[in-house]
């Protein structure tokens, strides 16, 4: 049993991937903060989470020039209410002082690797349009056709294809005018490039994936099946961001990516919605076969939680065998330590978590358990 993840990350790995077994317990996300700092000096120079990308870079803003401040790094560099957890605004803190007079080679950056999607809604893909229109300087239309952002982004245009804008004259007007840009903004592409350039390519691809998405929103689909082509298209756009990011820190560092279990393991990940078990293939799936063994997955365990009311395992669960032989707050341990075991039903949807199962346990490197 180890608390030292460099114990267990290979020299090929320069993407290591750090699950969670559910978002409601802030302790994963401390850990993660203890687990970066030694990969930090072990020559690891980035950090990915699970939060959408174009607002990263305020964040990112604050780790590497100290520009802004940390309230608006949290206030506006984070999506999905990731601000407001306290062990992110550790985090950012940390690095921000950790970059303090230190050259660019060494510092650390601050990086978001989702889309701005919510199972419920997505914004308007206009402001992302009107950025990269902004920085090539061209003058193109773009709120015309766009309207009025709510339009995109309330429940019904996600929830029923009949209210989406995904399949209407205007979204097909703004995915050519967004192509267009596109081709513009490559063809500028600076040598080396430049950091506004990227901004602006980011941006770019944001408002092209929510086009994207809002179209898969118009397709006229039953309820129950209309959630796993959305969330294998967010899948799918964290993925390439990953592989972005990657390409953007090769010269630099080895990268910590945290999310969800679901998010990151090698194989299909599956979820009951509204009834139905969905099953699609996450990032880590998308990545794992791209990158071989220069990518690890750490899937994450939890024995017990107060907070959530989830109770002491039983003993012939995975859960419970761990429980017994992690004597510390949390261990690290090889998957294969774990004998066959039952997966642990008394885990309730509001709860959050996803218990563990052979499958996950065949998908990982390294396994991290907490007992709560």
């Amino acid at each position: 049993m180890s608390q030292d993840l460099r114990d267990f990350v290979t020299p090929s790995c320069d993407l290591l991937a750090l699950g969670e077994p559910t978002h409601a317990i802030p302790l994963f996300a401390e850990i993660r903060n203890e687990l970066f700092a030694q990969l930090v000096d072990r020559g690891f120079r980035s950090i990915a989470l699970e939060t959408d990308r174009v607002a990263a870079h305020v964040a990112n803003d604050f780790v590497q020039h100290g520009k802004g401040s940390l309230d608006l790094a949290m206030s506006e560099g984070f999506t999905h209410v990731f601000g407001t957890v306290e062990a992110n605004r550790r985090l950012i803190a940390w690095m921000r002082e950790y970059n303090e007079n230190r050259p660019p080679e060494e510092q650390l950056t601050f990086h978001g690797f989702d889309t701005q999607t919510e199972n419920t809604s997505a914004p308007s893909p206009r402001r992302y349009l009107e950025y990269a229109r902004d920085f090539l300087g061209l003058d193109v239309d773009i709120a015309g056709p766009a309207g009025d952002d709510e339009r995109w982004s309330r429940t019904e245009a996600v929830m029923d294809a009949a209210s989406s804008v995904g399949a209407t004259a205007d979204a097909y007007r703004l995915r050519a005018i967004a192509a267009d840009l596109l081709t513009a903004l490559r063809a500028r592409e600076p040598r080396p490039v430049t950091a506004d350039w990227v901004r602006a390519e980011n941006h770019l691809m944001a408002g092209i994936d929510l086009l994207r998405y809002h179209r898969q929103c118009a397709e006229p689909l039953e309820p129950r099946d209309r959630y796993l082509p959305l969330v294998a298209i967010r899948d799918a756009i964290m993925a390439r961001n990953l592989l972005d990011i990657r390409a953007a820190e090769a010269g630099r560092g080895a990268t910590l990516v945290f999310a969800h279990n679901l998010h990151l393991r090698r194989q299909a990940s599956t979820m009951t919605v509204a009834g139905t078990e969905t099953t699609w293939f996450p990032a880590g799936a998308l990545v794992g076969p791209l990158l071989g063994d220069r990518y690890t997955f750490v899937v994450t365990s939890l024995g017990r939680s107060e907070a959530i009311a989830l109770q002491e395992p039983e003993t012939d669960t995975y859960e419970g065998f761990l429980q017994k032989h992690v004597t510390t707050e949390w261990g690290l341990l090889q998957p294969g330590e774990v004998p066959a075991a039952r997966v642990r039903t008394d885990p309730t949807p509001r709860q959050g978590y996803f218990p563990l199962d052979q499958g996950i346990l065949d998908d990982a490197d390294v396994l991290l358990h907490v007992g709560g």
